[in-house]
């Protein structure tokens, strides 16, 4: 949203934003939109997050609310997201006048530039847009996406209300840490995972411009933590040795957070570089600890491989987090169990945990479609509902959730006391409890395992 907000400021538009970050609901966006009096409203969703893919019921409500509000002020509505990208239909009903699909920033540009020109024709020469005309659908050619993202000036970032976020993070006793997007896309075919705007294109800003833009934040907001926002952090050979080396030559200490590959960290001299560089914990997509799970996902890396670069990864001082999902097709207790033993074995230091999600557009959705009935999206993030006839039901699914998030932290609790280091004092005295809870949960698990879907 920043980047397309600075894309247009440097063709000439002023830009506000309403930060949904920071609002409590919807309808909020009204007295804003009086007070602002905006020629065109663009509700424009960053795609860097897994639950932009999922589009939450939630998510989408809020957008339906919105268009809904500028419609009645006769303003213009402009849709890029995920969801619209996937159900496109559904937002011109409620009222979106341009859906773009694909990467958004030029698109929008020359849309805005052409109403500007020829408010009554409409844009059929713009790539990238669906919209009404005479009151069918019309899809104009897809647009290709940027090969070079250094084009792109930095992020508005003067249009977010930094203090009241900074006061946030205080009151979370958390660092200060704010999201940068290094890339886009990724080349990979884990088959439930989504590519709705960028397909199975991968493109990188330059070292040297992730370097520029993160001594920019340093110096302006006094931030040196960050969590990059890419599905793969530094896939392109060298691109992470290249960052480590611009990072030495600026002379600044930063930390932050990445999402990789275990196949990709074991390459080269790459955990050693992002070492230096200051990273500070890996989120793995481990997703099973069964070799059978992983291959039925197409992941495209081994259990084995998990294990090493957690290894290594923790040897340099490197903390390393989990993503899990349960529920795949065909997976068993068994299955279940060996993931558990990786837990066990590996004791990486976080976890994500959640339930297969069927996303639209997915060789994984296209197979269970047919069994998907009325719910076919999350209301929130904690909903954790398996909408296709899994091994299990959903209730069990979420008591394994609990259970696994426990079991890791009795994992940690045990082992610092048996080491006598007690850096996590609340954790020890908290052993008790996941011992007994762990327990109690095995015996509600076996219970449930009979239980029909």
């Amino acid at each position: 949203t920043l980047y397309a907000s600075s894309w247009m400021r440097k063709h000439g538009f002023n830009v506000s934003l309403f930060d949904v970050g920071l609002r409590s609901n919807p309808h909020e966006l009204e007295k804003v939109l009086d007070i602002e009096k905006p020629d065109y409203l663009a509700i424009y969703d960053d795609g860097f997050n897994f639950l932009t893919k999922m589009c939450l019921t939630r998510m989408r409500e809020a957008a339906f609310e919105m268009i809904k509000t500028a419609k009645k002020k006769n303003i213009p509505v402009i849709v890029y997201s995920s969801d619209s990208t996937d159900h496109f239909e559904r937002y011109l009903k409620q009222g979106a006048d341009y859906i773009i699909y694909g990467e958004g920033e030029i698109t929008l540009l020359e849309l805005i530039q052409h109403l500007e020109n020829n408010p009554v024709s409409q844009p059929e020469h713009i790539k990238g847009l669906r919209f009404l005309k005479k009151n069918k659908i019309h899809i104009t050619p897809p647009r290709p996406v940027v090969k070079n993202l250094d084009m792109f000036p930095f992020p508005a970032w003067d249009l977010v209300d930094m203090e009241a976020y900074k006061k946030i993070w205080q009151q979370s006793k958390f660092t200060f840490t704010l999201n940068i997007s290094t890339t886009r896309g990724c080349p990979f075919h884990c088959n439930w995972c989504a590519k709705p705007i960028y397909g199975q294109r991968y493109n990188a800003h330059s070292p040297e411009y992730i370097a520029e833009h993160i001594q920019f934040l340093r110096e302006k907001y006094k931030v040196s933590r960050f969590w990059m926002t890419d599905d793969i952090f530094g896939l392109k050979p060298g691109w992470v040795q290249k960052f480590n080396s611009e990072i030495q030559k600026k002379n600044f200490k930063i930390s932050y957070f990445i999402q990789s590959r275990a196949d990709l960290l074991l390459k080269d001299d790459t955990i050693d570089a992002l070492a230096q560089s200051g990273a500070e914990e890996v989120w793995i997509g481990a997703e099973s600890g069964s070799q059978k799970i992983l291959d039925a996902m197409d992941k495209g890396i081994t259990v084995e491989q998990i294990k090493e670069a957690t290894f290594r990864l923790r040897n340099k001082g490197i903390k390393v987090a989990y993503f899990l999902q349960y529920g795949y097709l065909g997976e068993t207790k068994e299955d279940i169990n060996k993931t558990l033993e990786m837990l066990r074995q590996n004791k990486p230091d976080y976890i994500g945990v959640s339930v297969s999600y069927p996303l639209p557009g997915t060789k994984f959705y296209e197979i269970v479609k047919e069994q998907m009935k009325d719910k076919t999206n999350w209301e929130h993030s904690d909903d954790l509902a398996i909408m296709f006839k899994g091994t299990f039901n959903s209730d069990f699914y979420r008591r394994l959730q609990r259970f696994t998030h426990r079991e890791l932290k009795k994992i940690h609790a045990w082992d610092q006391i048996r080491k006598l280091k007690f850096s996590n004092k609340r954790l020890v005295i908290l052993f008790p409890y996941y011992l007994i809870s762990t327990w109690i949960d095995r015996i509600i698990l076996s219970y449930m395992e009979n239980k029909k879907f």
